[in-house]
């Protein structure tokens, strides 16, 4: 599912002999979403078949967390937008710790019941 892009988006693509640059506006639409090997996002161009522009990335999961670790470390260049990057970050943090508690549950559900009731008397 795609939504429109809220800010702007530029990409540059670089090759020995081209250099491919592409900005993608609010008229634009972007995806984003983890699947079972990484995160994938997708960007998307508004206009006619000529003027339409596509960029899709798949990140698989040890490089987008080296990323955000990349971007953790140079937070503080960016006082404007932090309000909308913490909340962002927060709203991801969540989600996985969730997801990581429901995880947790079902590990839980297998358990046999003396395994429980040990894992109980541990807490």
């Amino acid at each position: 599912m795609t939504k429109p892009i809220p800010d702007k988006a530029e990409v540059a693509l670089e090759f020995p002999d081209k250099v491919y640059i592409g900005t993608f506006e609010r008229t634009s639409r972007f995806g984003a979403h983890f699947d079972e090997r990484g995160v994938s996002l997708h960007l998307q161009g508004a206009g006619d078949a000529e003027m339409h522009k596509t960029v899709r990335m798949h990140l698989h999961y040890a490089l987008f967390a080296e990323i955000l670790h990349e971007l953790a470390k140079t937070v503080s260049s960016v006082p404007s937008k932090n309000d909308i990057l913490r909340d962002a970050a927060k709203a991801l943090y969540l989600a996985l710790d969730a997801e990581a508690a429901d995880s947790k549950d079902d590990d839980n559900s297998k358990m046999a019941p003396e395994e429980e009731m040990l894992l109980h008397i541990m807490e």
